[in-house]
């Protein structure tokens, strides 16, 4: 059952994904060769604690970190721990939040010191087409509308969009409905009404789709053991334009700011 969210309940939904946002930054600033991913999600969960907030993702189905941390080849759900991020590593860190009853969540993958360009380029291109997706996010449009508008972009760059994980719906639960996929046919799938709150978060592997879960029963990887790279908005479907509740901004002020002081 879709659940379709009052201008209210969206601003809600919105100081949540903020948070999520705000969080990333913090975490941003401590990314760099030698860190313990377990340090990172530490420095989450105080910084989320903080700000009179919940972590979303700490016992949700058992899963057992405030982070999901997935460094390379990794897709998602990779869990923090002594693990040291490496030069030339790509790390996709996806958060989330509870706020007074509402969930925030988005993620960003970060390169870690020199990062080979093909690689750039798969962050840049599965980047840009979040927000291809995100265009097609307005009332009266299709939800396969959204997954086209991903697959067809990183498709021209010969990337892969991963089939078994996909968006979904936010609100008092972390995944609503509808499941939102991102691939698919333009004008196929549910009509796209205002007031839906979804999580577009394409999961775009350099090499082949097809993915396999690690042993510890959470992490999955890319088959081919190829790089993956995956952004995440919350958004809300507008009559006109979609809405972006979190925000990347802070997060690529402290990129820029540790790009500068460093030269790279």
């Amino acid at each position: 059952m879709i659940i379709y969210k009052t201008d209210e309940e969206i601003e809600k939904l919105r100081k949540s994904s903020l948070l999520v946002g705000k969080t990333l930054a913090e975490v941003a600033k401590h990314i760099r060769p030698g860190v313990k991913t377990g340090e990172l999600d530490k420095l989450a969960e105080t910084f989320i604690r903080d700000n009179h907030a919940l972590p979303a993702f700490k016992g949700y189905n058992g899963y057992p970190a405030t982070l999901c941390i997935s460094v390379n080849e990794q897709v998602v759900h990779g869990i923090p721990g002594n693990n040291e991020l490496k030069d030339g590593d790509i790390v996709s860190i996806d958060c989330g939040t509870i706020k007074n009853g509402y969930y925030g969540d988005s993620a960003y993958t970060f390169a870690v010191g020199e990062v080979k360009p093909e690689v750039i380029l798969l962050l840049n291109t599965t980047k840009e087409s979040l927000y291809k997706g995100i265009e097609q996010a307005v009332a009266g449009k299709r939800l396969g509308d959204i997954g086209f508008g991903i697959q067809s972009y990183v498709e021209s760059f010969g990337f892969s969009v991963v089939r078994d994980l996909v968006g979904h719906g936010v609100g008092k639960n972390l995944h609503e409905d509808p499941q939102v996929p991102n691939y698919g046919r333009r004008g196929s799938g549910i009509k796209l009404q205002d007031g839906l709150v979804i999580a577009i978060e394409p999961m775009i592997n350099m090499g082949k789709y097809n993915v396999i879960q690690e042993a510890d029963g959470w992490t999955i990887r890319t088959a081919d053991r190829m790089p993956s790279a995956h952004f995440e908005h919350t958004v809300a479907v507008r009559k006109d334009k979609a809405d972006i509740l979190s925000s990347f901004v802070e997060i690529e002020e402290v990129i820029r700011y540790r790009s500068l002081k460093t030269g790279n």
